[in-house]
């Protein structure tokens, strides 16, 4: 499992590093190199966070912001590709995933999706894993869900990760997992139906 994210250097006092480095740390740590993590996540968060603020910031309320061209995005951007490995995109996708999760969830809370009176927290895992600003209360809900999920199965947790925030695909998600696609799709199937009834009980607590 990648490690929570607790604090962030200042990006603008840190010179933009090259694509070749960044693809370096993700080869390093490929190969085990556990210090490489720590320099490859704040510059990703970087790039998706100015990405996700531009794409919510020209979104129109009948618009949705697919979390997949975020990463993709970020991707090309970054990444020295004549060097890269599937693999390494693999590494990518998860550290992706799990900052575009941070930056949804912390955006929603900001906005006080969740506090609007009369409104009901739905959720819909559906296969192609979109956000839009109407669904705030929903990345919230889902994120406070995921928490406990992570404490029965993290495995599982990482799954919908991979599928909700990252927006990955089944064949996507069984890559950066290194399992089977029948093993991805019964875990995304259980997930969901265990984050709905977990969602769905909240609901009926705060009734």
């Amino acid at each position: 499992m990648i490690r929570p994210v607790r604090s962030w250097p200042n990006q603008q006092s840190m010179s933009k590093p090259l694509p070749e480095e960044v693809t370096q740390w993700l080869q390093d740590w490929s190969g085990g190199d556990k210090s490489a993590l720590d320099k490859l996540m704040p510059v990703v968060y970087d790039e998706l966070r100015r990405l996700a603020h531009r794409f919510m910031s020209r979104e129109r309320k009948d618009h949705t912001l697919q979390t997949t061209a975020l990463v993709n995005e970020a991707y090309l951007k970054l990444i020295d590709q004549r060097n890269v490995s599937w693999q390494n995109r693999a590494h990518f996708l998860a550290v992706s995933a799990k900052l575009m999760r941070r930056i949804l969830v912390d955006y929603a809370r900001s906005r006080r999706y969740a506090k609007r009176e009369g409104e009901t927290r739905k959720v819909a895992l559906e296969e192609a894993a979109i956000v839009s600003k109407e669904r705030g209360a929903d990345l919230i809900a889902v994120d406070d869900a995921l928490i406990s999920l992570e404490v029965v199965d993290p495995r599982k947790c990482q799954v919908v990760e991979l599928r909700f925030f990252g927006g990955l695909t089944i064949e996507e998600t069984a890559e950066v997992m290194q399992a089977s696609h029948a093993t991805i799709e019964r875990d995304w199937t259980s997930a969901r139906a265990w984050l709905y009834r977990e969602i769905s009980r909240g609901n009926q607590d705060e009734a």
